[in-house]
């Protein structure tokens, strides 16, 4: 990614911290095995600060849209407390396999590891860590829905394994769906606003991203239009 890349990635800035709209296929960050990371592209976003911007949450590395960074440690320590306390407002926009018979609901279902060899790969446990998602019908086409999922939680893979466990799983779920391991669609999930109340005296802060390219034909489907 070249500097002004990253830089048209730009949602949001102020002197606490960056919202930027990570893309899809692309880890945030170093994992043990190395390679590739977003953050190796952080250095346009200094802004004459004399360090990188660093991660205040992750996404997925297939999971696209808002993601926040924080701009010095004291910055970073707030954002870790707000998302730590649950205070950070976040929805995700997906495209599901699947007709759903309601037009919103709650989802409770603790989730735990699927096994110590699989890393983060998660599954539902009755005995796991508890986890919740809301979510909203936004939009219906032919054997899809469109749906606004909320994280009440902030579980790895939550709303994926959610989705999945309620028989829609995500468009494009190479894991916990019906995409193939390769050479299918990605993953129709993506991070669309983030609301931070980072400051005592304003309001919060609210920003969307925009639709992802890889998800414009399956949401026209279900009546989304392009503005």
């Amino acid at each position: 990614m070249t500097p002004e890349e990253m830089l048209a990635r730009l949602l949001y800035r102020d002197g606490l911290m960056l919202v930027i709209d990570k893309p899809a296929g692309l880890h945030v960050h170093r994992g043990p095995k190395g390679g590739p990371s977003l953050e190796d592209y952080f250095e346009p976003l200094r802004f004459g600060l004399p360090r990188n911007p660093a991660l205040a949450h992750r996404l997925d590395k297939d999971t696209s849209g808002c993601l926040v960074l924080g701009r010095h440690r004291k910055a970073l320590a707030l954002l870790g407390k707000l998302f730590k306390q649950g205070k950070v407002g976040k929805i995700y926009w997906a495209v599901v396999e699947g007709a759903l018979d309601a037009e919103e609901g709650r989802i409770d279902i603790p989730l735990g590891k699927l096994d110590e060899s699989r890393g983060w790969w998660m599954k539902a446990d009755p005995h796991g860590t508890p986890a919740s998602t809301t979510w909203k019908v936004m939009g219906r086409g032919p054997g899809l829905t469109w749906l606004a999922l909320e994280p009440l939680t902030g579980r790895t893979h939550q709303l994926r394994v959610h989705c999945a466990e309620m028989g829609w799983p995500i468009l494009g779920d190479n894991i916990y769906g019906r995409a193939p391991r390769a050479g299918g669609p990605i993953l129709h999930l993506y991070s669309r606003e983030i609301v931070v109340p980072i400051s005592k005296n304003k309001p919060p802060v609210k920003v969307t991203a925009p639709v992802p390219p890889h998800m414009c034909e399956a949401l026209a489907k279900c009546g989304w239009k392009d503005q």
